[in-house]
């Protein structure tokens, strides 16, 4: 049960006082769950990966020195194995790609592999020519050298793929024929493609924009975390270089919270993100909870006129909402002109953090309120009527049986609030913009209220920091990431998923 209690006194606790002790133990448990990752699930899956390349291994020896001339053959040209065998398709689809990598490469792709080295030696600019006189030259772009030279690198990764994948259907082609067995053609490709493997084909087109549109960028900006591209080597104009882990020991740099390093800003945005992702998340959760169940009570009139009201903030746009509040709450504001004074909603470091928590509630009570209301509508009315019987009052029914019920439900909503929290661009950079702005030195544009992510922005947009930005992204990809691993496999929706059913 834990360190500090046994379960029988854990038995004995009323419903409020589990969930505090579940809660503490939760954060107590963090440190060493996190540590897990690197000590178990990470060893667990670098065995998986070892013994992936083993097993790879072992297919193109067997190949290698079991296989006949036919399969030997194809470890050069890909697909010679389908050709002699008079299956045309494959064979033929596997020698063009073979041709249209070796053609890639040599004309395009390897030049710029060469480059990737220094990301281009020519800056954009005028030249001497040979003949003594000067020019003018559109040098070399390191933006398009990193981007091509990462395609390259995801082409060679398949065409190894590719080219793996062909010795060993070579050699099971040739199993097939030495046991008097027929080897697929065509037609078998095609039918097994529209019954059998026909989720492959549905996938196959947003497989290939998932790559484009997602893998690419996302691998670009880890490549640029390695790189100096800031204002002062602004491509194209610009090339810019390599500096190593750089950029990540500026942001490690300083302790959290202080002042006049870029590590101590870091620190400092990080726990107010998380302190307002723990506010914005749970203050919604709760009092959208408590209003649904007012709503429904029994005895309360016009509960669809109620509804209605609450709907209305989601009925209308929420950048028209947060643009509006936001002047509404500035200090020339209708609000501060109606009480007839100053108050510093959005100017005031302190105000202005309470002001867009409580902004925050206004907008995103209703959707919690929508979604429990669904919920304690399909809660079964003869368990509230056997607790009646058992003489449970409201509060114990309230902690007995609809608040574990609609937890058990809501814990996947829950835990993805509080990722999109982390990230709530929208809220923030609307109502202040990050402000007001930050008086210490080396405050890099940054805000009292600014997030991580409304932080990153300012540095894209305004200050043109690329590469410190992109280490701010791999970080707050870690940080969402494993938050939401850790509490989603242990949370009960997951582990006693049958029990609501």
């Amino acid at each position: 049960m834990g360190n500090n209690i046994s379960e029988l006194q854990y038995l004995g606790m009323s419903g409020w006082q589990k969930f505090c002790y579940n809660f503490a133990s939760f954060f107590r448990r963090l440190p060493r769950t996190i540590l897990s990752i690197f000590t178990v699930l990470i060893p667990r899956m670098f065995k998986k990966i070892v013994g992936v390349f083993k097993g790879i291994y072992k297919t193109i020896v067997t190949a290698a020195s079991h296989g006949d001339w036919k399969t030997r053959m194809s470890f050069g040209v890909m697909g010679f194995s389908y050709l002699a065998r008079k299956r045309y398709a494959r064979g033929l689809f596997y020698l063009f790609f073979e041709i249209a990598f070796i053609a890639y490469m040599a004309l395009f792709g390897g030049y710029q592999l060469s480059l990737l080295g220094t990301l281009g030696t020519i800056e954009r600019g005028e030249v001497q020519l040979p003949d003594g006189t000067w020019g003018y030259t559109d040098g070399q772009d390191s933006r398009l050298i990193l981007i091509y030279s990462i395609l390259s690198l995801i082409f060679i990764v398949s065409f190894v793929y590719a080219w793996y994948k062909n010795v060993k259907a070579s050699y099971y082609c040739q199993l097939l024929e030495e046991t008097k067995q027929h080897i697929p053609d065509v037609h078998d490709d095609l039918r097994d493609f529209a019954d059998g493997r026909y989720h492959i084909t549905l996938l196959a087109g947003p497989l290939v924009g998932i790559c484009i549109f997602t893998v690419l960028p996302i691998l670009f900006m880890v490549f640029l975390a390695f790189t100096n591209f800031d204002s002062s080597h602004l491509a194209p104009q610009k090339l810019f270089t390599w500096v190593g882990f750089e950029n990540f020991r500026a942001l490690f740099s300083g302790g959290l919270g202080s002042s006049g390093s870029f590590g101590g800003l870091f620190g400092k945005i990080l726990i107010w993100t998380v302190v307002w992702a723990i506010f914005a998340t749970f203050s919604n959760y709760i009092l959208g909870m408590i209003v649904a169940l007012i709503i429904n009570k029994k005895g309360i009139r016009f509960k669809k006129l109620w509804r209605t009201i609450l709907i209305m903030t989601v009925a209308v746009p929420q950048f028209v909402s947060l643009l509006l509040m936001s002047q509404m709450l500035s200090d020339n504001g209708y609000i501060n002109s109606l009480l007839g004074t100053t108050i510093p909603w959005l100017s005031d470091p302190w105000v202005a953090k309470v002001t867009v928590i409580i902004v925050n509630i206004w907008i995103g009570i209703p959707f919690t309120m929508l979604m429990v209301t669904g919920i304690l509508m399909n809660i079964p009315a003869d368990l509230y009527e056997s607790a009646k019987i058992d003489g449970a009052g409201p509060v114990k029914m309230y902690f007995k049986i609809t608040l574990p019920y609609v937890l058990h439900v809501t814990t996947p909503q829950l835990i993805s609030s509080f990722i999109g929290n982390l990230n709530n661009f929208g809220v923030i950079y609307l109502l202040t913009g990050g402000g007001p702005a930050m008086t210490i030195q080396g405050a890099n544009g940054a805000g009292d209220t600014d997030l991580l992510i409304t932080w990153l922005y300012k540095l894209v947009m305004d200050r043109q920091e690329y590469g410190k930005s992109s280490v701010i992204s791999i970080v707050m990809f870690l940080i969402t990431a494993v938050i939401s691993l850790i509490t989603y496999n242990r949370s009960k929706a997951v582990k006693n998923e049958e029990d609501f059913m």
